[in-house]
């Protein structure tokens, strides 16, 4: 058996129920930060495009989202269903964050996901866009973790 076969629920190909899922699932290890977890929703090989870097592998994943993490601080993300289609995802985000002077951040973007038989992603391509923001214009208030299911998404926030 290979690492490969490891189920990742739900499997393509995907309809509204499940995709949606799938969004959510994501969202909350994200929230979690566990770099670790979170690789291993991801094929062995699996190729990323994240802003200017490109990378494949879950070694590679582990250490870019330690480095995220360690840049992005007090890190709180929002994901939506943007369109899906048999083993392909769209996800619309935003993510609030600040630096270690202090200054505030949402990042807003789009990811493109494509996943192999077992539910793992075997591609994912970001695209982000940073806009500063102060403390005060913050939407994203809960505690570290996994968002609230009464939090608002981001249809509900407009954003």
């Amino acid at each position: 058996m290979t690492l490969e076969l490891i189920n990742r629920p739900p499997f393509p190909p995907f309809n509204l129920e499940t995709a949606t899922q799938k969004v959510r699932k994501a969202e909350d290890a994200w929230n979690g930060k566990d770099p670790e977890a979170i690789s291993m929703a991801y094929t062995v090989d699996s190729i990323w495009r994240n802003r200017v870097e490109i990378f494949s592998g879950r070694e590679a994943i582990v250490q870019f989202l330690q480095r995220k993490w360690v840049r992005e601080q007090d890190y709180r993300l929002i994901k939506e269903l943007w369109a899906y289609h048999e083993n392909r995802i769209a996800v619309r985000f935003a993510y609030e964050w600040h630096d270690d002077s202090g200054d505030w951040f949402r990042s807003y973007g789009n990811e493109n996901w494509e996943f192999n038989e077992y539910g793992l992603m075997r591609r994912r391509i970001a695209s982000i866009n940073d806009l500063e923001i102060t403390e005060a214009e913050r939407k994203f208030q809960w505690p570290s973790g996994r968002r609230p299911d009464n939090h608002p998404g981001l249809s509900e926030l407009e954003l």
